[in-house]
């Protein structure tokens, strides 16, 4: 009797938890388009080299952000910062970083269409962990730090000038008539405008400037006329500030006047500092600065030039390089640039090189937008030189030349590519190399033979990898590849020798230099070619899984699933596959090893490598590598090391989170790790990765709100094959009512099942959040695609997935909607012309004519799109003229007489992706054939919107469209009349009167 009274106890204590969770559930309110500007996230974070430091910030989507500083070890706040950004770091102690103004003090600024140099500027603060103590310097300019971060040392440009302009009285001068009254007439309006301010009476002001003309004209001079403008420092009209670089340790402060930039060596033994005369003072020149700390000690190392840049050293500070434009005059339309360097214990710089060097072929000139480099050990300096341009002529009139483009079916790229890539083109140079112990230059590359290089081995290498595309360029239009071809260039001789030809690939080189790899695509395999024997090899054979994309769903060859790393003395490297992770020796391939090998038949899991250290070019026998891995059946992430000392793999975490950063202390045992799902995305800190402390609690701002659950479905498709998608369901489900359900779609998103969903205005999508939140389910589907059929592919994923849930009891079958953006776009497009089981579909940036759109140009890179077409995404796999047929078929344009569905169309005028008039062929189409439909085009907008305004503004206008053919809610007034361009700017439709 007592165990059936327990149980029944226990039964009613279920019960009324699940009532009063439900109740709750059920009291909390739904978002609105109000909260996105202040719904938070985290920012930038990171942590100290030692570990014992870390810092994040917390920003809303507008407004001002928190940035926070605490202890590692108990996450204890040292310090709050409103507004803080940009941060680094220092010997584990200082913190420094940039305060943003006010966000409120910039929008004001902008409605009152404030010049830059008008707004508020950013200020400094420098944060002592030690002390506690918080220093903040306003009017910073920029702020730099050695790279190395095992330096005290720190410089910052303020946006003033202490600088003082000598007073020099100039004598009185003698000026015409009509210059004096001019000048005369300009003082009075300024000094009697200044004087008043609205204040005074009309007659007086009439009395103020009859004696400020009269006093003027007494002086007769020229000076007096302006004398407002003879401050002492006057203004800082030479772009040139206040450089002040400070020890933090010891608290020295050297100031320098007059600087327009400044440049730290990587371990922070000296800083360059370029200084630029005052346009006002003749006593001041250019001229180059070094300040090594060691000795204190400042050395002018060039005067005199008209211009300096590409400014950069050795690591440890001992020989600096830079370009010097020493010749010409302010106004020349052609400037030459010189190569000097200077080393410690030299007087000055040293020329190296100019377009007078013998070994710099006539007609060429050193390039300044090409850049230079030393080598890492400094034996080297590496630098471009390219043909002389002409300069324009100026002789010409602009209004009586024309203005054209000139396409030429043997150009390489077509003239909207070469447009887009004119900077690019500009900075094109043949690469020379200067030998500072012999003293000798070396031209590498060729005009002629148009050869893009890599150092090797950071630059210390006896070689250099080259790689030309030339005369393979023009079939890239539509093969979306191009054949490559590689060169072995040796750095003391200018020798180059071809190791392969055209093949599909790019090349690159070991860590160490002994070896070239490549991903042979046609025949899905690596290669290497050793430097030291000139053997080519096959290094994957022994792997025995696939290490190309087995998912591949386009009509060309699968992508390689990448490299993960190399070992030590380039010994072995290792190769990711569909499932795990491989070993490969590369003295003797046949002896790859599977170092990861969890794989089961139910299961599988797909390793990749996480790199904890950017500078970390290859792994020594003692390291262990990081990988994340995802359970492509369950979607659940897993993190795993692996040890190459003892060649084990260790299991750290398996929690229901996805892996979004880890940032690893570079001298220490302690990581800040960025985890999310769907209900929170937060940090943890810890010394150890599967014993992690949670350090956030941004998540808890959804706490009031009817949010979202997600889970992964399965379903079989009309080919009888089984796919899977996401529901997202709201908080407050009730399985016995009937909900309005909107299918997203893109290609395959079932993977993001652990990924946290953010309340924001749209760029192009439904946000998913926002509808769940209020009363919709959000079903987002896999597509699985055949070649040749991109649309139908589409009808056999995404209508199946309906009718299979349109049968569950909780789904309004009567009120689905489909939305999708570009592809999803497209998609949608061709759906609503196959079925009439959608109510509303939402269709951004559709192409729905395949057969314009097949020669259109992608207006942001200037590309053709046939390659599209035929190798990628729109998944014909044939041209225009040999498969006229299917192109056809699979285009919405041809078929729009069979539309019932109303639709949304989204398509900008500035889209760089998807040509704007394929947007505009759809809706002319459906308005011709008398459909409902609806065009949004935000002016100046691209592909996706990038103006908070209008995203804001679609956000707001996706949710009248389905709440109106969904939920029958009453029609927005744009959607009943649309917007007159005779009221555009005056109202937006966005009014509902039923």
């Amino acid at each position: 009797m007592l165990t059936i009274s327990f149980n029944k106890r226990y039964f009613i204590l279920l019960c009324m938890l699940f009532i009063y969770t439900f109740n709750f559930a059920q009291s909390k309110k739904p978002l609105t388009h109000d909260v996105y500007d202040g719904w938070k996230s985290i920012g930038a974070k990171g942590i100290s080299d030692d570990g014992s430091l870390l810092y994040y910030t917390i920003d809303p989507q507008e407004g001002d952000g928190v940035l926070y500083i605490k202890n590692s070890s108990d996450q204890k706040i040292l310090q709050s910062i409103d507004r803080g950004y940009s941060v680094n770091i220092i010997d584990n102690r200082y913190v420094v970083g940039k305060i943003k103004p006010f966000y409120s003090d910039t929008r004001t600024a902008k409605i009152k269409k404030k010049r830059p140099d008008e707004m508020t500027k950013d200020s400094l603060f420098i944060f002592d962990t030690k002390l506690g103590t918080l220093k903040k310097i306003a009017n910073l300019r920029s702020i730099k730090s050695p790279e190395s971060g095992n330096s005290s040392w720190v410089a910052y440009l303020l946006d003033t000038s202490t600088y003082k302009l000598p007073r020099i009285k100039k004598p009185s001068a003698k000026i015409d008539t009509v210059t004096f009254l001019s000048k005369v007439a300009d003082s009075i309006i300024k000094k009697s405008i200044d004087s008043i301010k609205g204040k005074i009476p009309e007659e007086k002001i009439i009395k103020i400037a009859s004696e400020a003309s009269k006093k003027i004209y007494k002086n007769k001079d020229e000076d007096a006329l302006f004398a407002d403008d003879e401050v002492s420092g006057g203004r800082n009209t030479s772009n040139s500030y206040d450089l002040i670089i400070q020890n933090l340790k010891t608290n020295d402060k050297k100031t320098f006047q007059l600087v327009s930039d400044y440049y730290f060596d990587k371990n922070g033994n000296t800083i360059l500092v370029k200084q630029l005369k005052h346009n006002k003072d003749s006593t001041t020149q250019n001229q180059i600065l070094l300040y090594r700390f060691s000795t204190n000690k400042v050395d002018t190392i060039k005067r005199s030039f008209n211009e300096a840049k590409s400014f950069t050293s050795t690591e440890d500070g001992s020989n600096w390089a830079f370009l010097a434009e020493v010749d010409s005059s302010a106004k020349a339309l052609q400037k030459f640039y010189k190569l000097y360097s200077y080393q410690s214990g030299q007087d000055s710089v040293k020329m190296i090189a100019s377009n007078a060097s013998k070994e710099i072929t006539k007609g060429n000139t050193i390039n300044d937008a090409s850049g230079i480099r030393f080598s890492k050990d400094g034996s080297k300096l590496f630098f471009g030189v390219s043909t002389i341009r002409p300069p324009k002529d100026t002789t010409l009139v602009d209004f009586e030349t024309a203005k054209l483009d000139i396409w030429h079916y043997q150009d390489d790229y077509l003239q909207p590519q070469q447009l887009k890539n004119i900077s690019r083109e500009l900075s094109k140079s043949n690469l020379y190399v200067y030998t500072i112990s012999q003293n000798k230059m070396l031209a590498l590359t060729n005009t002629e033979d148009e050869i893009e290089t890599s150092l090797v081995d950071e630059g210390n290498a006896s070689w250099i990898l080259g790689q030309s595309n030339k005369g393979n360029r023009i079939s890239s239009n539509w093969e979306g590849r191009t054949k490559m071809n590689a060169y072995v260039i040796d750095v003391m001789t200018g020798a180059k020798k071809l190791i392969q030809k055209d093949q599909y690939t790019f090349y690159q080189a070991s860590p160490n230099g002994k070896f070239i790899i490549w991903y042979q695509p046609e025949q899905k395999a690596y290669f290497t070619y050793q430097i030291a024997t000139g053997k080519i090899q096959n290094i994957s054979s022994a792997i025995k899984q696939p290490i190309y994309d087995i998912e591949n769903d386009v009509p060309d060859f699968p992508r390689a699933m990448g490299i993960a790393g190399w070992k030590e003395d380039d010994a072995s490297i290792f190769i990711e596959t569909a499932k795990d992770i491989w070993e490969v020796p590369l003295n003797n391939p046949s002896l790859a090893k599977n170092i990861t090998n969890l794989n089961t038949k139910a299961d599988r899991i797909a390793f990749q490598f996480t790199s904890l250290d950017r500078e970390q070019r290859y792994f020594k026998n003692n390291d262990q590598l990081l990988f994340t891995a995802q359970n492509k059946t369950t979607k659940e992430w897993n993190l795993y090391l692996y040890h190459l000392s003892n060649q084990q793999l260790e299991q750290l975490s398996g929690e229901g989170f996805s892996i979004g950063s880890i940032i690893k202390a570079k001298n220490a045992q302690s990581y800040l790790v960025q985890k999310a799902n769907i209900k929170s995305n937060e940090l943890y800190v810890g010394n150890q990765l599967n014993q992690l402390t949670k350090l956030t609690d941004v998540s808890s701002q959804q706490n009031e709100y009817n949010w979202l659950s997600a889970e992964l479905l399965k379903w079989k498709m009309f080919d009888g094959k089984m796919s899977e998608g996401i529901l997202y369901k709201p908080e407050n489900f009730d399985p016995t009512k009937k909900y309005p359900i909107i299918f997203y779609f893109y290609e395959k998103d079932a993977d993001g099942l652990y990924s946290y969903k953010t309340p924001a205005p749209s760029a192009s999508t439904i946000n998913i959040p926002y509808f769940v939140s209020n009363g919709y389910l959000v079903f987002d589907p896999n597509i699985y695609y055949k070649d040749g059929e991109p649309g139908e592919s589409a009808y056999n994923s995404i209508v199946s997935a309906a009718q299979f849930l349109s049968k569950k009891p909780w789904v309004d079958g009567k009120n689905m909607a489909i939305q999708g953006q570009s592809w999803g776009g497209y998609q949608v497009a061709y759906l609503v012309t196959r079925t009439n089981i959608f109510k509303a579909a939402g269709s951004g940036a559709p192409v729905s004519n395949m057969t314009s759109a097949y020669g259109g140009i992608r207006w942001g890179t200037g590309l053709v799109r046939a390659f599209q077409y035929e190798k990628q995404q729109s998944r014909i796999g044939a041209t225009l003229w040999q498969r006229q047929d299917l192109y056809l078929k699979n285009s919405p344009l041809f078929h729009l007489p069979k539309v019932t569905t109303p639709l949304l169309i989204m398509h900008n005028d500035q889209d760089g992706a998807v040509p704007w008039y394929q947007g505009i062929e759809l809706f002319t189409g459906l308005r011709r054939l008398g459909k409902q439909a609806w065009m949004l085009q935000y002016n100046d907008e691209d592909h996706n919107l990038k103006e908070r305004r209008n995203r804001k503004d679609l956000s707001i206008r996706l949710g009248q469209f389905f709440d109106h053919f969904l939920k029958g809610m009453p029609a927005a007034d744009w959607i009943k009349h649309g917007v007159p361009a005779v009221d555009k700017g005056k109202t937006w439709g966005l009014e509902i009167h039923p």
